[in-house]
């Protein structure tokens, strides 16, 4: 019988990087969101090094908006992660001191402009080989243990796994006692309500739910849980996105402080 470990090689992980990321519009109008930085590298980065920490190597990036951009990326992420020697005399190239890469295998899918995300996960169906699938999303960082999300997946038995999270607060909160401030606690996160926070966990079958173009967050979802076929992991823990310039701020204040709490590497 395999191992966990073996078996997380062989899991493909997708990522979908087609959004427009209209509330992020200072830097998306020249590249597309998963390509804006922190601390000096793509989100995207973020995730996949996440990802890759728990031995899952093998992307499929389903792309959009601006997707030539994160294709350029790709293609010159090893080149450019070396020191090389260039020869003007007839251009050729020699890789000085070899550096370590990423062990990362990246397919890179043109999902169309507009397609949203239901449809670009179905697109993606003919290249995903039928077994269980792990998808989130290109915008989103967190410190998921991604061994327990899968084994909880298992163990549930069903056909989806979302990650459950709290959704970040924008304002402190008070509670009164008349008009006395009783307790007054500054925004962390909500302590009621969950949210999908991505880190999904899927099954072949969940694509069936998948009609045409949809969005995946609508129907397959309100299907699956009226089947009982969709579970949520509950991750108390960190989880961020990256939806406004407020929140590129406050992730780049974490990466600044030296010990952001998603870098599990």
């Amino acid at each position: 019988m395999e191992s966990a470990v073996q078996k997380q090689k062989d899991i493909p992980v997708v990522i979908l990087c087609g959004g427009m990321g209209t509330r992020l519009t200072e830097h998306t109008t020249l590249i597309p969101k998963p390509l804006v930085e922190i601390g000096h590298k793509p989100i995207l980065w973020h995730i996949m090094k996440h990802y890759s920490r728990y031995g899952f190597h093998k992307f499929f990036l389903a792309l959009g908006y601006k997707g030539d951009h994160i294709k350029r990326y790709f293609l010159e992420f090893y080149s450019l992660g070396q020191d090389f020697t260039v020869s003007l005399k007839n251009g050729e190239v020699s890789v000085l001191n070899q550096k370590l890469v990423e062990p990362w295998e990246v397919h890179l899918v043109d999902t169309g402009q507009t397609t949203l995300t239901g449809g670009r996960l179905k697109l993606l169906e003919p290249l995903l080989r039928g077994g269980t699938l792990m998808m989130t999303y290109g915008d989103g960082v967190g410190d998921v243990n991604l061994d327990k999300l899968l084994a909880f997946h298992y163990e549930m038995g069903g056909l989806v796994t979302l990650t459950a999270v709290r959704p970040p607060a924008r304002f402190g909160a008070m509670e009164f006692d008349g008009n006395r401030v009783c307790r007054f606690k500054e925004k962390t996160k909500l302590s009621e309500g969950w949210i999908n926070g991505g880190f999904f966990v899927m099954e072949p079958q969940a694509l069936d739910y998948i009609e045409d173009d949809v969005l995946w967050e609508h129907a397959p979802l309100e299907r699956l849980a009226a089947d009982g076929k969709l579970f949520a992991y509950r991750h108390e823990d960190f989880w961020q996105c990256m939806d406004t310039v407020r929140d590129l701020k406050y992730l780049e204040s974490l990466w600044e402080s030296g010990n952001p709490p998603w870098k599990t590497w």
